[in-house]
């Protein structure tokens, strides 16, 4: 694609750690569509690969060929919007194939992934997630969480059994609630936001949050932010002198100037 149709401005950065022999991340982008995916498998023998590429992969294809036919709908719909139902809709179909490929092959059984997704679109963003990968928003030198973990933990927390701090250092921290891959159907968490010019966003496995607090990443994105690129390696550095003790990925986002026009433009091209 030219460059010129890029909706985001991207910089992507998945590093194995200092401990995994492999990295079971995985990352899709598409910066003209306004899809950026990040998946962190678990699973045996190297499957929590197989899971999390499976999972970018259908994905970003299924969204590829979904958008172009949203537009009618559109314009008549209520409710949760066309953008936002695809993507929950394209990670249920990909946690399906996911199952079933574990089903299928012994070697794959008990394999899974989260997943985070955004999909922007005019000045709003569709987001989805199942698993403890996070999203987070810089705003007005403000860093909120726009994910809540599927993960024992985080429901210890909310019945105040755990403070978060406590939580950081829990040997149960990285029991999820929810997978793709591990049932038939999922539950797939999904919301809409209003996008800002100025917002950047993170999208990150635990290996990055495990590490690095809350605060040390928003010290590093306020000071970072005119140099996306450099955010992502100086957060995967910070990661990795803590001890990298897992594979550490990170998507870093934002909006390009132009990018409200050239959508309006496409969606004309596309409506005519």
């Amino acid at each position: 694609m030219a460059h010129h149709n890029e909706m985001l401005e991207v910089a992507v950065l998945s590093d194995v750690g200092r401990v995994r022999p492999h990295n079971e991340d995985s990352t899709a982008v598409d910066a003209d569509l306004g899809l950026v995916i990040l998946a962190d498998g678990m699973g045996g023998y190297q499957a929590g690969e197989v899971a999390s590429g499976i999972a970018t992969d259908l994905l970003i294809r299924e969204i590829r060929a979904g958008i172009p036919k949203l537009f009618d709908a559109t314009l008549a719909d209520t409710g949760p919007t066309p953008h936002t139902r695809l993507l929950r809709r394209g990670i249920e179909h990909a946690n399906a194939a996911i199952y079933e490929a574990g089903t299928r092959q012994s070697h794959l059984s008990g394999m899974g992934t989260t997943v985070v997704a955004l999909l922007f679109w005019t000045d709003r963003v569709s987001i989805a997630h199942v698993g403890d990968s996070r999203i987070y928003r810089l705003r007005s030198n403000v860093l909120e969480r726009l994910t809540r973990d599927h993960s024992l933990i985080q429901e210890l927390i909310d019945h105040g059994l755990y403070t978060p701090e406590q939580a950081r250092t829990s040997p149960n921290r990285h029991l999820v609630t929810r997978a793709l891959g591990m049932e038939a159907t999922v539950r797939v968490e999904v919301s809409e936001e209003q996008v800002d010019p100025t917002d950047i966003f993170l999208l990150c496995s635990d290996g990055l949050t495990d590490m690095v607090t809350d605060d040390d990443i928003a010290l590093v994105l306020k000071t970072l932010s005119g140099d996306l690129a450099q955010a992502a390696s100086h957060l995967v550095e910070m990661a990795n002198s803590q001890g990298g003790r897992d594979n550490i990925s990170v998507i870093l986002t934002r909006l390009r100037p132009e990018s409200g026009r050239t959508w309006r433009a496409r969606f004309q091209g596309w409506v005519k």
